[in-house]
């Protein structure tokens, strides 16, 4: 089932979005593929798209009121991705931040493996959305449901670049995963990544830092 909504979305036309709510469509309808017209705008990267679709409708002096329907940001495809994993995955930030700002979870886990969009950024070896992640709190050390944590996944990527920005925003080295694997464990031999791991448990006042690019 597609909505003129999704349709609306699909051709890049906010302002027949903004048509549509203020008219009282509900943008949380899903179609065949478990979507939401906002699931669309972060995969379709429709940046005003999104902004039409979580703003309330406007008023005729250009204040927004109330919608009758509620947006769930958590809510997932049948994928199991939720909006915030979908805008993740395209590397989209303003996208991410829109949503963040909306209200979405930053630790929402995607419903096949657990991943958190930490862990998608970390498996895109994208610096820029691992950062902006844990500057806006994201659990460093979340676990999937293996086990695995963000820095297990860095490690077994070989990805020493991340794998210093979570080390040194607190990530614990030594949490197993189902295997009983700890990220030192998967460090084992390489010199560069085995560098880093030791700084892992240092953290001050238990706020962990995030390194700059």
């Amino acid at each position: 089932m597609q909505t003129p909504l999704h349709l609306a979305v699909y051709l890049e036309q906010p302002s027949v979005i903004q048509a549509l709510i203020r008219k009282g469509v509900n943008p949380g309808l899903q179609d065949r593929n478990g979507n939401t017209p906002l699931h669309l705008a972060c995969e379709q990267q429709h940046l005003q798209c999104a902004q039409q679709l979580l703003e309330g409708p406007a008023t005729l002096d250009g204040t927004t009121q109330p919608r009758g329907h509620h947006q769930d940001l958590q809510l997932q495809n049948w994928q199991g991705l939720a909006c915030l994993h979908i805008s993740t995955l395209k590397g989209n930030i303003p996208m991410m931040s829109l949503l963040l700002e909306s209200g979405a979870n930053i630790d929402v886990r995607e419903g096949t493996s657990g991943k958190t969009p930490l862990h998608l950024a970390v498996e895109c070896h994208n610096r820029r959305a691992v950062q902006f992640l844990l500057h806006n709190g994201a659990y460093v050390d979340a676990q999937m449901y293996n086990g695995c944590t963000p820095l297990h996944l860095a490690v077994g990527r070989k990805d020493a670049a991340i794998a210093a920005i979570l080390s040194h925003s607190g990530a614990d080295t030594l949490l197993r995963n189902m295997e009983n694997e700890t990220a030192q464990d998967l460090a084992d031999g390489n010199d560069d990544l085995l560098a880093l791991l030791p700084f892992d448990d240092l953290k001050i006042s238990g706020k962990p830092v995030v390194c700059s690019e």
